[in-house]
């Protein structure tokens, strides 16, 4: 993970604390701005396979991986609203997902769980 991540993060949140104030509005936009960065990486998912006949092939993979760079950047910021510790909080979230069994070992199956 970036070491930067947080930091800049911090930044953010104090920034839009100070201009926006931090009550339950504020709170909800926030959120909510992660649901709008995964649309756009959606978006530009569907543009890169050219998805869209009027439109054709409007995006690259770069595009979607910047949006979803977007996303994971919308998120922690999020995440600073609803704990005083969201570095530690992300961490243990990703130990725990580390610890979920592979499904396909769980069903004894070597195709991934595929029906």
């Amino acid at each position: 993970m970036s070491a930067a991540l947080w930091p800049v993060t911090a930044r953010i949140v104090e920034h839009l604390d100070v201009a926006n104030g931090t009550d339950a509005h504020e709170i909800t936009t926030r959120l909510l701005k992660v649901v709008e960065e995964a649309g756009e990486a959606s978006a530009a998912y569907i543009g890169a396979m050219g998805q869209n006949p009027r439109k054709g092939t409007t995006h690259t993979y770069r595009d979607v991986a910047d949006e979803l760079c977007d996303v994971i950047i919308a998120a922690t910021v999020a995440l600073h609203s609803f704990t005083t510790a969201p570095p530690a909080v992300l961490e243990a979230k990703l130990h725990a997902a580390a610890r979920r069994p592979d499904p396909a070992a769980v069903q004894g199956r070597s195709d991934g769980g595929a029906p």
